[in-house]
C-alpha cells in the first residue's frame, strides 16, 4: 500500500510517495501554484488514484511549542478541501516540525543551493513528514 504525503504551502506544495511496502518514502514533485486551489487539489486527486493511495498524511504546521497558529488553520482548510474531494481516502495529519529546517540542512550538506532549488526543499520536507510517519508506524 502506497501512502502519499503533501507539504502545503500557499504558493508550492511538496509531494512525496512510500514505495508499496510503506518502509521508505520518496520526493515525487511540487505542485507550483497561487490563487486558485483546484490546481493543487486536481494534481493532488491525480497523484493519489496514479498511485492507489488509500491515506494521504498532510504535514501540520505546529508552533514549536506544540500550540495552532495561522500555517496550521490554513493546512487544515486544505485538508477540509482533500476530504470532499477524495471521500474514500484518509487524510492524515502529522506533525512537520522543522522538517523544512532539516530539507535545507539536508540539502546544503549534499552542496546544493537551496535558494534556487525551493521546489525540491518542499518535495524533500513532504518525504521527510512522510518517513516520519513511517517510521512510527514501524514500531
Amino acid at each position: 500500500m502506497r501512502i502519499l504525503c503533501i507539504d502545503y504551502g500557499d504558493a508550492r506544495i511538496g509531494v512525496a510517495v512510500s514505495d508499496p511496502m510503506g518502509w521508505t518514502a520518496q520526493m515525487l514533485e511540487t505542485i507550483q501554484w497561487r490563487g486558485d486551489v483546484q490546481k493543487p487539489l486536481d494534481r493532488i486527486c491525480e497523484l493519489a488514484g496514479q498511485y492507489q493511495c488509500p491515506l494521504i498524511v498532510v504535514g501540520l504546521p505546529k508552533n514549536m511549542d506544540g500550540s495552532s497558529g495561522f500555517r496550521e488553520e490554513r493546512t487544515r482548510e486544505f485538508m477540509e478541501r482533500l476530504r470532499e474531494r477524495l471521500p474514500e481516502v484518509e487524510i492524515k495529519p502529522w506533525d512537520e516540525r522543522l522538517t523544512t529546517v532539516m530539507a535545507q540542512r539536508a540539502m546544503r550538506d549534499m552542496g546544493i543551493n537551496t535558494k534556487k532549488q525551493k521546489g525540491r526543499i518542499d518535495q524533500m520536507a513532504a518525504a521527510f513528514i512522510l518517513q516520519s510517519y513511517l517510521d512510527s508506524m514501524q514500531k
